[in-house]
């Protein structure tokens, strides 16, 4: 599929996807903020400009209700990380780098920027997963072995709608982005699925497991659905 961004006036970064197959153009945009143009194959770019353009007011008026509050310079990403932000115009193009306790944004734009919020975003993540492979497995090792549990392996990776979850045969997964919950609640999640490592459902047994654990599991339980997986603003 071939496709390519464009930066319009009045809107900011789109994209304009062709499609094989596709006889009409069509408009979206994506849970992350992205503005999406698709085209049949045989449609010039230009039509996609300017069918985005003509549907200006919509897409602002949608980006609006979808928007995130921005990175910017100084805050924390995770337990061990600062965002570190730096104009500079010599470049052609973002560059980002994680060190062993700052991300370094250098970006020829602005900080607000879609291009830097999003390079920024990316780098974000790299650090979140090293901050969450190290912290969230000796976390891990210490509520197992507090609690009597056992489990085969533990593997980070980005998730979109859970915390973490538990194969049957004890490998564990825990989100990247768990790493910027309060400790509370990334015990809560660690524990749960340690339970689940001898009780592959949501039975009583399951809770009177948890709760005798963790007594505040349930008030917990709770508070964790006023958060959502993502970079986090602190």
């Amino acid at each position: 599929m071939a496709q390519k961004y464009v930066e319009l006036p009045g809107i900011g970064r789109v994209l304009l996807a062709k499609r094989r197959g596709s006889h009409s153009l069509r408009l979206t945009i994506r849970s992350d903020g992205v503005v999406r143009v698709g085209l049949p194959a045989w449609a010039p770019y230009a039509a996609g400009v300017k069918f985005a353009l003509d549907r200006k007011e919509w897409i602002n008026s949608h980006l609006v209700k979808i928007s995130k509050p921005q990175l910017t310079n100084g805050q924390r990403i995770g337990k061990s990380f600062r965002l570190e932000f730096r104009q500079d115009l010599s470049k052609k193009t973002v560059v980002t780098k994680v060190t062993a306790n700052q991300v370094t944004i250098a970006s020829p734009y602005p900080v607000s920027h879609p291009i830097t919020q999003t390079a920024a975003v990316k780098a974000s993540e790299r650090a979140l997963k090293k901050d969450a492979e190290k912290l969230l497995a000796i976390r891990l090792r210490q509520l197992a072995q507090k609690h009597g549990y056992s489990y085969k392996s533990l593997k980070i990776k980005k998730l979109r709608s859970r915390w973490g979850s538990c194969s049957s045969i004890g490998e564990i997964t825990l989100n990247l982005y768990l790493i910027q919950l309060p400790w509370r609640l990334i015990d809560y999640v660690i524990l749960h699925e340690l339970v689940h490592t001898k009780h592959m459902n949501h039975s009583q047994s399951f809770w009177d497991n948890l709760e005798g654990a963790l007594p505040l599991a349930k008030s917990l339980r709770r508070e964790i659905h006023n958060f959502r997986p993502d970079v986090m603003v602190v």
